[in-house]
């Protein structure tokens, strides 16, 4: 008699995916539940806009730490801070939704370790380029850099996969293309700012990291450069 097959159909979401989308999540249910005055007292209906205050990532502030030589951790960490922290609830549930799709899909290639790397240095990259790129007194808040960086390794896994396959490589590309392509359509149409170039430099961040990240690809680039 044959055992039964015990195996969930669903596959479960990698725990550092689920870890970072409890803290985005968690933050905006306090932010928003604040906001309406069902927690906290008086004060809380300001707490979204303290928080941006404090962890939101500022070129301005950048920009005076870098002509200054000082760098205050309280400054410095907004280049991670400012991952956690969103605008609204239809900016942090967006967000969070694509963290999860592309988490799933990175994650369940990528050690937990890798995942959370790309997620968070695709993060610090993109607040540089923000930074270094533009001169825009605008803060910068919201997961979406580091969600392109997962974006971009999943493209990589994409490009990889088709290349192996022999078929056109470009077309992993379509899915940046396609967002990039509706952000700038939105900001013609709507008026927007421009934390678009932080996502595409989270996106590239997100890409070039996965020829180290992605297991054993250190000894293939190794290897590459003997034989070279």
């Amino acid at each position: 008699m044959s055992e039964p097959d015990n195996n969930s159909p669903i596959n479960p979401l990698p725990p550092v995916v689920v870890a970072l989308f409890l803290l985005i999540a968690g933050v905006e249910v306090v932010f928003s539940l604040g906001a309406r005055g069902l927690v906290g007292d008086a004060s809380a209906i300001g707490w979204r806009v303290a928080a941006l205050q404090k962890y939101a990532f500022s070129g301005e502030i950048f920009d005076w730490m870098l002509s200054s030589g000082v760098w205050p951790f309280e400054h410095v960490m907004r280049f991670v801070t400012y991952l956690f922290v969103h605008g609204n609830f239809t900016h942090a549930a967006f967000a969070s939704v694509m963290l999860l799709a592309l988490g799933k899909m990175v994650g369940e290639v990528f050690s937990a370790f890798a995942t959370l790397a790309v997620f968070i240095l695709s993060g610090i990259v993109g607040a540089l380029a923000f930074a270094l790129i533009l001169d825009n007194p605008a803060p910068l808040f919201g997961a979406y850099p580091g969600v392109y960086g997962l974006i971009g390794a999943f493209t990589f896994l994409l490009w990889t996969r088709l290349g192996q396959m022999g078929e056109n490589q470009a077309r992993a590309f379509s899915l940046i293309g396609f967002l990039v392509g509706l952000q700038l359509l939105f900001g013609l149409v709507f008026g927007g700012n421009q934390d678009w170039v932080a996502d595409v430099a989270g996106f590239i961040t997100g890409f070039v990291m996965s020829f180290f990240l992605i297991p054993g690809g250190w000894a293939r680039i190794r290897s590459k450069i003997r034989h070279d």
